[in-house]
């Protein structure tokens, strides 16, 4: 069994015992002279950070400092940059936003961030809480609103860590060492130094461990093909399987529909492991799945020596800035048509079917009431509408309100986490049925995923994500809303829909592919 958050290599765990609860003594971010390509941002901050070893700059006991340089010529894609790293044996991240509402120093949107190494990690057996936030907290701040920790919660803290999700124990954040920010117009690689002499991590060894990826990080930028190559599948099974699934929501119609019981809408999910005889590129198959990326987030998070897990989710689980905070109901599902007639025809059933309404109305309803206990006033508009990705669509509903305080951040990702949409309602029944139905770990499928900043936090759903393990293949996870009314057979349908983003990726009509239930 692998440790929890083994070798994490040379960086410190922010959420430690003995740290004090007050932010860092000193946060701050330097901007340097810009330069034309990626290989002079790369020697620039190499230059930067031995001037500042060898004229200690800070006598703070604790801090974090960003060095940045724009590039001003070489165009390169954040996932490109990550690509040419696959090298380094190091955690890495990478994060898309749906919209591209955050900006730089001058002005420029954000289109993604790729990192590697960790500055600062965030990484604990037990359930996120309060007290994890604050070290979080510690080393984030309004006047360095880019100094941001990437991240994910488990679905279910209380669930037994499975071996495959081990490494990212109950949650898992990091601040990249260097980063890779992608923008409109432009991009920028930076590096980050963090230290606390509280946790045993001083100033020496931060800029130490820094010294020591750079000189692993490379400048060579090599854009690879964003098309997986032909694989073929050496098995392929379910859990549950197609039998053990029609039982599963036929109990479910049953509790739902016991006149003493409060369950009203119950999501179950399905693992499917698929090992081919090659292993997957995480980031080939990251890049694939470009073809949604409007109206969808993407996201990477791989602790070291950890599987890689990715996602292509188009649900929003909140994005805060100051005390303004959005959040949204995502309900129900059909494939799009293959003329505009037929689209137009599969919308107007989704819109009028009983069932699809009856789980969208749990979903909306539920977050406009957790967000009304930490908001002065919430607005719905739309009230219901049809939001359309490539493949599917999907009942939808936007939510905004005003904070009373920044600090009810914690309180808005607790109660928004598990929502209807990906556990049921009410969530306490429902989280118990699937605790008692499903025999594989969620791990952070279906939890948040995304980025704690400053005056800035953004969250997506995990949904539409997978577990790219090396040697061992890949977990691809998708869950469907049971409520009255739903048909095991369909539902399925809807997983198999769900899923085809990541399995349109793999030969699985290939001859050496054998299908396995697993009973």
């Amino acid at each position: 069994m692998r440790p929890l958050c083994h070798g994490c290599y040379l960086s410190m765990n922010g959420c430690r015992k003995g740290h004090s609860r007050e932010p860092v003594g000193t946060i701050e971010t330097q901007t340097l002279e810009p330069v034309a390509t990626t290989s002079m941002a790369l020697y620039s901050l190499k230059m930067a950070i031995s001037k500042m070893k060898s004229e200690p700059q800070f006598r703070s006991s604790s801090g974090i400092v960003r060095l940045q340089v724009s590039i001003e010529e070489e165009e390169v894609e954040a996932i490109d940059w990550l690509h040419s790293q696959n090298h380094l044996l190091l955690p890495r991240c990478f994060f898309s936003g749906r919209e591209h509402n955050s900006f730089d120093s001058n002005g420029r949107s954000l289109v993604s961030v790729a990192g590697v190494g960790s500055a600062v990690f965030f990484c604990q057996p037990h359930p996120f809480s309060y007290w994890d936030w604050v070290s979080i907290r510690r080393f984030l701040s309004e006047s360095c609103p880019l100094i941001r920790a990437y991240g994910a919660i488990r679905f279910d803290a209380k669930a037994k860590l499975s071996v495959e999700w081990l490494p990212f124990g109950s949650f898992y954040f990091m601040i990249p060492q260097v980063e890779f920010n992608e923008l409109e117009g432009g991009s920028m690689l930076t590096t980050t130094i963090a230290w606390d002499n509280t946790i045993s991590w001083s100033w020496e060894d931060a800029i130490n461990a820094l010294q020591d990826t750079l000189s692993k990080v490379s400048a060579s930028i090599v854009r690879f093909p964003k098309q997986a190559p032909p694989t073929l599948i050496l098995s392929s099974h379910d859990i549950p399987s197609k039998i053990d699934w029609d039982i599963a929501v036929n109990r479910a119609l049953e509790m739902i529909k016991k006149n003493n019981s409060l369950l009203t809408k119950v999501v179950l999910a399905r693992s499917t492991r698929v090992v081919p005889t090659t292993n997957i590129d995480p980031l080939t198959w990251l890049a694939c799945l470009t073809v949604e990326s409007e109206n969808a987030y993407q996201f990477l998070l791989q602790p070291p020596d950890a599987p890689a897990f990715i996602g292509n989710t188009p649900e929003q689980l909140f994005h805060r800035k100051w005390l303004h905070i959005t959040s949204e109901a995502l309900a129900g599902t059909r494939a799009r048509g293959v003329s505009m007639a037929l689209d137009r025809q599969i919308e107007l059933d989704l819109l009028t079917s009983p069932k699809d309404d009856i789980e969208f109305t749990i979903v909306r309803d539920t977050i406009r009431r957790k967000l009304e206990g930490v908001c002065e006033k919430v607005v719905i508009k739309p009230k219901k509408m049809i939001r359309k990705l490539p493949r599917i669509q999907h009942l939808f509903a936007q939510l905004a309100g005003r904070l009373r305080s920044e600090e009810d951040e914690f309180e808005v990702l607790s109660s928004l986490h598990p929502s209807p949409a990906v556990c049921g309602f009410p969530t306490e029944e429902a989280q118990l049925l699937i605790a008692k139905t499903e025999v594989f770990d969620r791990g952070m499928y279906a939890g948040p995923v995304g980025w704690f900043g400053g005056g800035e936090s953004e969250f997506a759903v995990g949904i539409r994500s997978a577990l790219v393990e090396k040697d061992h293949g890949v977990l691809i996870y998708a869950g469907t809303g049971i409520v009255e009314g739903s048909n095991p057979y369909l539902e399925w349908d809807e997983l198999e829909l769900k899923t085809s983003q990541f399995t349109k990726l793999l030969k699985l009509d290939l001859p050496l592919r054998q299908k396995v239930d697993c009973k």
